[in-house]
């Protein structure tokens, strides 16, 4: 038992790393807060108890999807990530289950002490974590497809960011409008832009998840822009900078300037050597992205 407990622990120092966590922190924090700042801009936003304990469940979840990828990639992985804990054999398929079991339970249990919405939504996201590994076993086209595999997988994405949005409705932070469900298109265009720019090379990567290898090294990098472009357009549409008193305002023509930072990021990877489209850039938008909308929901609420 302690053993198990051992190497599920070193399992997730490995695989879960410390800006995973930060990650989730900060969209719980950005996507609560932008939508209660486009739904309800009459009343000031904070972050409250219900906020904390979102943190907490969306935090343990990511930890679990990690656990499903890591099981249901296991043959990818033996191939291109040999030094994966399932692959080396640090961690069994069996201990994966059991965590993931005592975090689906904790996560249901702890979000339905905020209402019940919260727990079927969250119990929604662990169901197609499982329901996608099913999928990627049984059809060869969903599980080698990278377009097609980014379609059928990216609503867990989804599934995550309504139970948010839902939770916070539900304990008062948010109100429900057409804004508040549209506030999903920033979040989704801020983690493509990430998601196409980590799998982009310029180099042939035969039998490798690249979305370069479906769409050519410049239509990847020209995805990626897209959506960071998306995802700062909605933002606008939503907060309206212009409707904000100097000098708040200024806050809200932030992520304007932000798309500096994958133009940046673009250019440099059509100009270098480097086969590999440069993904800090990416991360360092996404991140600052979702600072600024913190900063926007505390200030301009």
């Amino acid at each position: 038992m302690l053993g198990s407990i051992a190497r599920i622990a070193r399992f997730t120092a490995v695989m879960y790393k410390p800006h995973y966590l930060l990650y989730g922190v900060l969209w719980v924090l950005a996507l609560e807060g932008t939508a209660a700042l486009v739904s309800q801009s009459d009343l000031s936003w904070h972050p409250t108890g219900s906020t904390v304990v979102r943190i907490v469940v969306v935090a343990f979840v990511l930890l679990y999807l990690r656990m499903v990828d890591e099981q249901k990639d296991l043959d990818y992985d033996r191939v291109h990530n040999p030094d994966r804990p399932l692959v080396t054999g640090a961690i069994s398929a069996d201990e994966l289950r059991s965590a993931m079991a005592v975090i689906a339970a904790g996560a249901i249990a702890t979000s339905l002490t905020l209402s019940f919405g919260s727990a079927v939504l969250i119990a929604a996201v662990l169901a197609y974590g499982l329901a996608l590994w099913g999928l990627e076993n049984l059809s060869a086209t969903v599980r080698t497809g990278i377009v097609l595999n980014l379609v059928v997988t990216y609503p867990v994405q989804l599934l995550v960011t309504a139970y948010v949005v839902v939770s916070a409705i539900g304990t008062g932070e948010v109100r429900s409008h057409w804004q508040t469900a549209a506030v999903a298109i920033i979040f989704a265009g801020a983690f493509l832009q990430f998601e196409f720019a980590r799998k982009t090379s310029k180099a042939p990567r035969p039998g490798e998840m690249y979305y370069s290898n479906a769409l050519g090294a410049n239509g990847s990098a020209t995805a990626s822009l897209a959506c960071a472009a998306v995802a700062v357009l909605a933002d606008f549409v939503l907060v309206q900078p212009w409707r904000h008193a100097m000098p708040q305002a200024l806050i809200a023509w932030i992520p304007l300037a932000l798309l500096l930072i994958p133009v940046i990021g673009a250019s440099k990877f059509r100009r270098s050597s480097t086969p590999d489209y440069p993904v800090l850039p990416a991360v360092l938008f996404i991140l600052a992205l979702y600072i600024v909308l913190i900063v926007q929901a505390l200030a301009l609420t």
